[in-house]
């Protein structure tokens, strides 16, 4: 199982003009996004103050978060980092001999 930054835009042609109706929008994204927290999957969210994109840190399989991010196509498009932990990165360093 891998860990992932998830860097997160809204698509700023799907976001409505209209106050109320993007404010129903976001709410349909913070339902999709609390049931990824739940599900574990996503194990943290933010959003960046004013700019309509964030991230997320995501734990799984290349296919269960390429699932996850799917799921906000087209609203939102992700770019993905594979993260190694402090371990992953001392077990490369002993491998080239340091």
């Amino acid at each position: 199982m891998g860990k992932y930054l998830l860097l997160w835009q809204l698509d700023p042609a799907r976001v409505p003009v209209d106050p109320k109706a993007r404010a129903t929008g976001w709410s349909g994204l913070m339902a999709m996004v609390k049931k990824d927290l739940e599900k574990g999957i996503s194990k943290d969210w933010g959003a960046f103050v004013g700019e309509g994109r964030g991230y997320a840190i995501a734990e799984g399989s290349e296919a269960e978060v390429s699932i996850m991010t799917q799921q906000y196509t087209p609203y939102v498009h992700f770019e993905t980092h594979p993260i190694m932990s402090a371990g992953q990165v001392g077990d490369m360093l002993k491998a080239l001999g340091g």
